[in-house]
């Protein structure tokens, strides 16, 4: 499966090629960089300067303050001013303030707020006043550290510290996480030294473990950054943090970033976090939720109704908009290639990125979306927090979600800019309860779209073309999804019937087998209608 890469031995998935960016051409297209920070700041394109900071809807994500005040390089003033920025965003002024001062900070803010500037520009200011600094050392320290929870938000983010250091000699980034071999990411620390890294947790730790002298090099650690930490440890990535902090030297600062403040996210920011650390909420109490100018709706029916149902309103959406961009998020990997080739049989312009997907193939698709002006996207969590896809005016998301986060970053695909969009939550009526975690969101409850029989012969005629191995990949998927679902995994006899009910609606003729193994771990042993296999 690895075509000769060797992915670290704590990461969680496994992905056969390089990321498209990495940090190690020094030329790649300016426009690119300044996209990638355009994204990242929430800023208008094309805005005049007397109207800079306001939305079309009056709304506005600028604070008044510009970045010159703060004190920082002119080499990065140079970088922002080039791009178009001269003003700060509210998340910006609110963090920079604290950061700068050399505080420890807890930080609420979301995805999509400016939030990676946040910490880059401090970390810049951090590389520059270090006592490394303008040294001419072959292998200098390593003096920020920044931890990510996927590749995807690791590339982003050193593709804007690049364009943030642009007109800065002598400060190096690279990336390390899975996808490529060790020894390549071991050759490139050594031929073109850095001093800040930007990680995923199970690539980092291998450099860590490895006699390599990258552990010596982390010594010199002055500031250690966790981004998106609600995310990290969904992914369950608990343990290699403690290990990482266990790693470093004690006399740091630590930026500690969050969307939400569950209680697993508190008590690991307090095994980091200075205890005199600084609390600052960007969000403020239910805030995390969606822009109002976005209509949400909820539409129940049962489970083997829910392909034709998104046909359905894909129709209804193209026909009534020119310029249409859809989001489809899928329970599993597996039920989103699926729904995949369902549509693409269906002759409908879709595009499909899922974590079962080689990195190289994910990179391009998520810039072919970027850019597309009609075009589908079906995907799975992947897609929900690390991304920004302009202009999406349509979110779809099929099943229950596995928690109210994942909900509204999904759903905060769409709405971006100051602009609106619609939301649909398709549930069948036993994950209704889900509607109990969302209560106090404006989520309307609808009917389902009526369904005509050409609808459901087109349907049944293209799922029969795709190839049982797919099909029986999504039973698979959705039968380990739902097994984890304690609201719907608890019942294991109910569970297998609901799964035989999707099984018929994908038109497998009989169940798929699972090892026994795999049903011994997930309790369906000795359940009727499981078949194991021989």
């Amino acid at each position: 499966m690895m075509s000769g890469a060797t992915l670290g031995a704590h990461d969680k998935k496994k992905i056969r090629r390089v990321p498209r960016w990495n940090g190690e051409d020094d030329e790649i297209d300016l426009s690119q960089r300044v996209r990638l920070i355009r994204d990242e700041l929430r800023m208008r394109k094309n805005v005049p300067v007397e109207e800079e900071g306001k939305w079309n809807d009056g709304g506005s994500i600028l604070s008044e303050k510009r970045f010159e005040e703060l004190g920082i390089s002119p080499m990065t003033i140079k970088a922002l001013t080039l791009a178009g920025y001269s003003k700060m965003t509210k998340v910006q002024e609110a963090t920079l303030s604290v950061s700068l001062d050399g505080k420890d900070a807890l930080v609420k803010a979301k995805t999509g707020s400016g939030k990676t500037a946040a910490f880059l520009l401090p970390a810049i200011e951090t590389v520059l006043k270090s006592s490394v600094s303008g040294r001419n050392k072959r292998i200098p320290p390593i003096v920020v550290l920044i931890l990510c929870p996927t590749r995807e938000l690791a590339s982003q983010t050193t593709a804007e510290a690049n364009a943030l250091l642009k007109h800065h000699d002598g400060i190096g980034v690279q990336t390390l996480t899975g996808g490529r071999r060790f020894k390549d990411d071991q050759k490139l620390l050594e031929s073109d030294p850095c001093q800040i890294i930007v990680a995923t947790p199970g690539r980092l730790l291998d450099h860590i473990e490895n006699k390599s002298g990258f552990s010596v090099r982390l010594m010199g650690l002055k500031m250690l950054v966790i981004d998106e930490a609600d995310h990290l440890l969904d992914l369950g990535f608990r343990k290699d943090i403690e290990k990482l902090v266990d790693c470093i030297p004690r006399q740091r600062q630590t930026l500690f970033f969050s969307a939400a403040i569950p209680k697993e996210v508190r008590r690991v920011s307090q095994l980091v976090l200075d205890r005199e650390h600084v609390f600052v909420d960007t969000v403020g109490q239910g805030a995390l939720e969606i822009h109002d100018k976005v209509k949400q709706s909820c539409l129940v029916a049962p489970h083997e109704l829910h392909f034709q149902i998104v046909y359905q309103l894909l129709k209804d959406h193209i026909s009534q908009v020119a310029d249409h961009k859809v989001v489809i998020f899928c329970t599993t990997a597996m039920v989103s290639s699926l729904l995949f080739q369902l549509l693409r049989g269906m002759k409908m312009n879709v595009m499909e990125m899922h974590s079962r997907k080689p990195q190289v193939v994910r990179d391009r698709v998520s810039e072919e979306f970027q850019e597309a002006k009609r075009s589908i996207l079906v995907t799975s969590d992947v897609s929900a927090r690390v991304t920004n896809y302009p202009d999406v005016t349509l979110v779809i998301q099929v099943g229950v979600p596995p928690d109210r986060e994942q909900y509204i970053h999904r759903r905060g695909r769409a709405g971006r800019e100051g602009k609106g969009g619609e939301g649909i939550l398709i549930l069948a009526p036993w994950e209704e309860y889900f509607l109990n975690e969302i209560k106090d969101l404006p989520v309307e409850k609808c009917p389902p779209p009526q369904l005509n029989l050409d609808i459901k012969a087109r349907v049944e005629d293209a799922m029969g073309k795709i190839h049982s191995s797919v099909k029986e990949g999504a039973y698979h998927a959705w039968l380990g999804y739902y097994n984890s679902i304690r609201d719907i995994g608890r019942d294991k006899t109910t569970l297998v019937e609901l799964a035989d009910r999707f099984r018929e609606s994908v038109c497998l003729q009989k169940p798929p087998s699972i090892f026994r193994k795999t049903a011994f771990n997930m309790g369906l042993k000795d359940i009727p209608g499981i078949k194991i296999k021989k």
